[in-house]
This record gives structure tokens, sequence and C-alpha cells, in this order.
């Protein structure tokens, strides 16, 4: 069974979708079958993987909305272990439709529970905002990474999205976790960047991962190719940064992997 994570946070421009792209992606490379799912509206991760929205026949909205299979809605990409769920413009009015209908907060959770046994992880892309869609998102999960900018009012909106969390913890998924916050945008001239690392460190304290995103031009320029930045340019710096968070990420879930000997294997060959 795999485990599913949310990356969310309502506040925009903090490099959500950038995150959920390449870390999904540098899961895949590190050979752990992963499933991209966006319910973002803006459909960024979608084209990020060089898949054109207003093409695809079937979307996480058909899923959401119609009850469409999500097998019949996985999209293969270029890297052999990561396969994507894309969102489309539908999904804008997908809060309405949703809203008459009974336990509305666990239709994503539902829809993939077969889908989830195939994949070692679920990275969810949520919108920016705290609807319906995160809901289901959240409730969907066993856990959230929360990406957070290295720029000024970085927590601000926090307590928002942490006390959504709480409650839906509460109400709707007791087994909800922070997994983890990552650090983005991090630029290595500046002390403001680190003044709020610091900050971010005293306030979620081991919850932050080491591994830090630092500003990177191929990192920007990757998704207007339709590529994760690891295809478009495997050794920059922004392809290191999210290879450390995935080796990071997976080694904070090693004991989902304990009786794997592929997994050991993968560990003995780097994954530190």
């Amino acid at each position: 069974m795999g485990k599913v994570i949310s990356i969310a946070n309502q506040k925009g421009g903090v490099g959500k979708t950038t995150t959920s792209i390449n870390l999904a992606a540098s899961l895949a490379v590190l050979e752990h079958p992963t499933l991209l799912i966006e319910i973002d509206p803006q459909s960024n991760s979608t084209s990020g993987f060089g898949i054109e929205a207003q093409s695809v026949k079937n979307s996480v909205y058909e899923v959401l909305v119609n009850g469409v299979d999500v097998a019949d809605t996985i999209k293969n990409t270029e890297l052999p272990f990561l396969d994507v769920v894309p969102a489309h413009i539908n999904l804008v009015g997908a809060e309405i439709e949703m809203i008459e209908r009974s336990k509305r907060e666990n239709i994503l959770k539902s829809a993939i529970a077969e889908a989830r046994k195939k994949y070692d992880f679920v990275i969810i892309d949520c919108p920016p905002s705290l609807g319906l869609l995160t809901i289901n998102a959240l409730t969907a999960s066993d856990s959230v990474v929360i990406p957070v900018q290295c720029e000024y009012f970085a927590l601000e909106g926090l307590g928002q999205l942490l006390n959504t969390i709480k409650i839906v913890r509460q109400h709707l998924n007791t087994e909800l976790e922070i997994e983890g916050v990552a650090l983005t945008m991090y630029d290595t001239r500046t002390r403001l960047s680190n003044q709020v690392a610091e900050e971010v460190q005293r306030y979620f304290g081991d919850k932050v991962f080491e591994s830090v995103i630092t500003r990177n031009v191929r990192l920007a320029e990757a998704p207007s190719f339709g590529k994760p930045v690891i295809l478009y340019d495997s050794i920059s710096v922004g392809s290191k940064n999210y290879l450390a968070l995935a080796r990071e990420l997976i080694m904070r879930n090693k004991s989902m992997f304990k009786d794997s000997p592929v997994f050991a294997a993968k560990s003995a060959g780097g994954v530190s």
C-alpha cells in the first residue's frame, strides 16, 4: 500500500507545483513507482509533464464529479516509474458540483483506494486554497508536505493551513500527519533567506527537511519545456536539490519498505 502525500499551502507562489512535479519525478528516478495527482484547476503540474489539458478525455475532474475510474485517467510519462492523473480547467466548478454529494470530503479517498496499491508514493498537488478540493486531498492523504518560500512573510497564513489540518485530523482523517516542511526559493546570497530558514525551523523544529530547494534558473525554465528539471537538466542544482529531498523523504518512510529487498538494495546504492 503506497503512501499518499499532499503538497499543500494555500499561499500562492511558494513552489508548491514545482515541488509536486520535481519531488514526484525524483522519487520515480530513484525507482519508486509514483503517481502524481493534480487537483489544481490551473493544471500546471499537468502541463509541466508536457500533457495538454485540453486534449485529455478523462481527468481528475471526471473522477471527482462523474465517478470515472482513476485507472482510466492515468497518463504515462517519460519516466518509467512515474504516472500522472491530469487536471483540467473544469475543476474550477468541481467544488460546487460536489457540494450536494454525501460524504463529499471522502470522494478522492474512495477513488484512489485501488490505485494506491500499485505505487510506493501518491503525490497530490493541491490548489492554492483551503476549499473542498484541498479537504478531499487531506482526507485522502497519510501526510502533508508544506512548501515554504524563503521570502518575507513566509509564515503568513500558515496558521490557517495548520488549523485546517487539525480540523481534518479531528473529523475526517485521524491518521493525517505533517510529513515535513520544505524550504523553497532559498537564495544563498541573501541574509533574508537565512533569517527565514531560522524562523521556520524555530516554528516547525525537526519537521523541516534538511534538503533545501535553492533558486535555480534551470528549475524555473523546465516547465516551459514540459519536463521536470531532472529530465531538462539532470546535473543542475535544482535536480540535485529535489533528488536530495526525495532521498530524505524515502528515508523518513523506510519502515514502509523494511521487508523489501529492493529498498535495501536502493539504500545501499546511495539513498541516504
